[in-house]
């Protein structure tokens, strides 16, 4: 096959962040409830908190994305091939040595 794909990853460490907390668990939570009414009702008694959606707030750790380009050729070998990527561009390092593949993009 003619053409090359674009893969972009990101290093994965073992203490990176990765969960949901719904809306209503916030408001269950005193401290963030009492930080709230530090910022927005600051001297003011008697303030009921309430929510009509259960949204959910996403909270992660902010990781680097890298990319490189291969072959169409090499499709079966991606992840392997962006770990070597890692690798040549000492990435990899002590509790961050997994690789997430983002994104491919054929050019």
């Amino acid at each position: 096959m003619d053409g090359t794909i674009l893969v972009t990853y990101r290093i994965l460490c073992d203490g990176d962040l990765n969960i949901e907390v719904s809306l209503q668990e916030l408001l269950a939570n005193e401290q963030v409830l009492k930080s709230i009414k530090s910022v927005y009702a600051k001297g003011l008694r008697n303030i009921e908190f309430s929510s009509n959606s259960d949204a959910l707030i996403h909270i992660h750790t902010q990781r680097t994305s890298y990319s490189f380009e291969v072959s169409k050729d090499d499709y079966a070998d991606l992840l392997s091939l962006a770990e070597e990527d890692a690798k040549n561009k000492k990435l990899l390092k002590k509790d961050c040595e997994r690789v997430e593949l983002v994104d491919l993009e054929t050019i």
